[in-house]
């Protein structure tokens, strides 16, 4: 399911602040997560980890969506979400107005650990 570059290419697709708010987000999810490859899910370039998706980072016209995969992992950040456009399964925000660092490193540990959860046999 890799595909290797894909998401440092899309990042490289993207100009100004767009591609500052995108490529941040990734650098802090790979920061937290080093082992983590590149790759797809649900058409959307993505970091994968365990051969999972773990985070996807796009933007849109309206704003960068950041998708951790989880219904989950969004609701337990809900307190921490106040201020940006959160849906069952994704977090927007705008390039002048980004995720705090802390909250995506939280988004990201959360995600790793519901995959390491799968893996072992248990629920995430």
């Amino acid at each position: 399911m890799d595909a290797v570059g894909v998401v440092s290419a899309y990042v490289e697709s993207l100009d100004g602040p767009d591609r500052e708010a995108v490529a941040h987000v990734l650098d802090r999810a790979r920061r937290t997560v080093p082992e983590a490859t590149e790759g797809r899910s649900y058409g959307m370039p993505a970091l994968r980890y365990r051969d999972s998706p773990l985070l996807s980072v796009v933007a849109t016209a309206r704003h960068v969506g950041v998708y951790p995969f989880s219904p989950a992992v969004v609701a337990a950040l809900a307190d921490r979400l106040e201020g940006f456009r959160v849906t069952k399964g994704s977090v927007g925000f705008r390039p002048g107005h980004p995720l705090p660092d802390d909250v995506v490193e939280r988004l990201v540990v959360l995600r790793r650990e519901e995959i390491d959860a799968m893996h072992a046999g248990r629920p995430g």
